[in-house]
Order: C-alpha cells, then structure tokens, then sequence
C-alpha cells in the first residue's frame, strides 16, 4: 500500500472507531436514569444488562463468518443505522424485562460492529506495516467518552433529545466514513475458510481470549456501574454522575492514544503488566473506605489500566493466521465482549447481596490471573521469518 493511500486508511479507520461507540457512550451515562426511571434494584438492573451479552454470543459468530465473506465495509454501512435505532431501545422500556430486550437488541448490533472494525484495523496493520491499533481503540474510547460527556453536560435535557443526536451523528457520519474506506482484503463465498474444532485452535489465542475476559469485565463493569456508584456516593441520579463514565474512558482514551508509542518502547508484554497493575489500584482506592475525592483519580487509574488490553490482544491474535484472520478475532472478540458484558451482571448480583464496592471487589482476582497472561500478548510469526511492524507517522 502507497504511504498516501495508508495514511487517508488510517484517518477513515480512526474515524470509524470515534463513531461507532458515540451513542453507546450516551446510553452508559444515562443507565442511573435508566435505573431511577424504571425504580429498578441493583439486582433487576443486573438482569436486564444481561440481555447484551446474550445476544453478543450468536452476534459475533455470525459476525465472523459474514465478515469473511462480505468484508468489514459493507457491515458498517448496513449495521451502523441498525445500532443507532436500537440504542434508543431502552427509553422505551417500561420495565426490567423490556430493557432486557432492548439490551438484546443492542447487543446483537454492537457484536457485528466490534469484529468489523477490528477486522479491518488489523488488516491495516499488517497490509501497510503500520502500528495504529493502540490509537484506534483511543478513538473509540474517546468516543465513549464524548458520548458520556454530552450526556452529562446537557443533562437537563431530554434523554431522547441528547441520545437521538449523538444516535443520528454516529450513523450518518459513521455510513460516510466506512463508503470512503478502501477495500482491504474483502473475500468471497468461496474463500471462506472451513470451521475449526475447538482442541485445534491455537494456544495463544486461548491464552489471549482469557486474559482478554478478565481485563474486559473490569472495563464493562467500569462501563455500567462507575456512574451507578458516584451517583450513590453524591446522591444524584441525573446525568451529572456520568461524569464518573467520562473520567474513566478520558484515562483510557489517553492511555491508547499513547499506547503505540509505549509499545515500541516497551514491548507488548511490559506494556500490558504497568497496565493492569493501574487497574488493580483502580479498583483498590474504589472498594477501600477511603473519601469521595478519591474515586476521580481511582476511574482515572482504571481507564489507564484497561487501556491497552484490547489493542494488544487484537494485534497478536490477528498476527497469528491469515486464513483465519476474521474467525481468530471474531473468537477473541467473543470472550472479550462476554467478559465486558457479563461482567456488569454479576457485580450488580454480588451488589443487590453486598455493595457495590463488594462487588467492585471481585474484579481483583481475575486481573491477577491476566497479569500472569500477559507474557502471550507477545505476537507469534506466522511465518519464520518475522515481519517487522513500523509506525509510520500518520
């Protein structure tokens, strides 16, 4: 690929990652409305924020292999205006069940919309020798972080009005952005590749997709439930406890936009351990009894600490196999966006028993085990001779 050519991709790829979670961004700092609205415990929120990770998993299955076969442009232009149409799902609930059905749909949207952009981000990647996963998760977590903050700044107005704007921009923008993209390696029918049995996968990717759950249900349970606890802690169920949502996603947003440049320095696997060693202390100064002023700088601590955990797993599963490129991150996105999804659940049933700050709590083991997997964030050649990855300056 001509460097004009991969510079123009990296703009459009970094513009679809902003886009696509703009809305869903909106949607997590309105969930303490949500909840207040529909007079719902920890307990039945939790219940109804199962209805994500449920249709996630036939999703991003499906996702995989259409993907294969149609490519990743075409799926942003088809589903992006579905997730913007299901994102206002859950202002109609009236109940937990029916928010439980919205969520589904939701869910089942997003599933197709993560692979696609992650597919597409990794063919870059090794298409044009770039370095450019790190900053495109930062984009997509800026975009969370816009979509929270607008929420939170225009908080005295109507939810429909605040989240059908940033629905409307994600998809208008988001279907011109993917038209423009360049075509990376789209497939037909003929050349998708045949399923796998699960013993013939390879380890690394287990490996990964383990690590991968662990630090993404920090992320998911961040996601949903920072703006729930600072909202406890202040007493205020409007919008401005989503600023709990945009602190976190701001430090994560940061710590990808630096994350290439440390990865160069430091290696994925060193990389990943200061990382998820900042979550780890996240999420201590959150569950500790310590003052109110020290939950600011704790969602700060876990943005940064979940921040490159996505972009590296997404680089060294993508590196591992051409023929099962799509699958292999279809797979690893699965377990990922499962641990995102399921996480928030189980903190809200060990928080309607305990406290939430209980709940917080079980997150540390988990990113004790991902800090031990760390060491196979390293990608593996898929060839013996390696192929070094340079960043070019984009």
């Amino acid at each position: 690929m001509e460097p004009h050519s991969a510079r123009r991709a990296t703009f459009l790829t970094m513009a679809i990652f902003l886009l696509q979670p703009l809305a869903i961004g909106g949607w997590l700092a309105l969930i303490p409305y949500t909840k207040a609205a529909l007079e719902l415990s920890k307990g039945e929120l939790a219940l109804a924020l199962l209805g994500m990770p449920i249709a996630l998993i036939p999703s991003l299955q499906i996702a995989g292999r259409i993907l294969a076969r149609s490519g990743p442009r075409r799926i942003f232009m088809v589903v992006l205006p579905i997730q913007a149409a299901a994102v206002m799902l859950p202002l109609v609930a009236f109940s937990g069940p029916s928010l439980f059905i919205a969520l589904t749909a939701l869910g089942a949207a997003t599933g197709f919309l993560e692979v696609g952009i992650n597919v597409y981000a990794g063919r870059l990647e090794k298409r044009a020798h770039l370095m450019i996963m790190n900053r495109c998760h930062g984009f997509w977590a800026l975009g969370i972080m816009l979509g929270s903050a607008f929420i939170a700044i225009f908080a005295s107005l109507s939810p429909w009005l605040t989240l059908g704007a940033l629905a409307m921009v994600s998809a208008g923008f988001g279907v011109a952005t993917a038209y423009a993209l360049p075509r990376l390696g789209d497939v037909d029918d003929s050349k998708v590749p045949p399923r796998r049995a699960f013993r013939t996968l390879p380890k690394a990717l287990v490996l990964v997709a383990v690590f991968m759950f662990f630090v993404t249900m920090t992320e998911g349970a961040m996601a949903d439930w920072a703006a729930v606890y600072l909202a406890e802690r202040l007493g205020d169920v409007e919008g401005r406890a989503g600023i709990a949502v945009t602190i976190f996603s701001a430090f994560m947003a940061g710590g990808r936009f630096a994350g290439d440049w440390l990865k160069r320095r430091l290696g994925a696997v060193s990389l990943a351990r200061l990382t998820t060693g900042f979550a780890v202390a996240g999420i201590l100064l959150l569950v500790l009894p310590l003052p109110l002023a020290v939950a600011y700088p704790a969602f700060a601590f876990v943005g940064f600490g979940i921040s490159s955990a996505y972009p590296l797993g997404v680089s060294a599963i993508a590196a591992l196999d051409d023929q099962y490129e799509s699958a292999n991150i279809a797979i690893m996105a699965m377990v990922a966006l499962g641990g995102f999804l399921v996480g928030p659940p189980v903190i809200g049933f060990i928080a309607e028993s305990f406290t939430l700050s209980a709940g917080l709590a079980a997150l540390l083991p988990g990113l004790g085990l991902a800090l031990w997997l760390t060491r196979w964030l390293r990608p593996v050649p898929k060839h013996s001779e390696s192929v070094k990855i340079r960043e070019r300056v984009v």
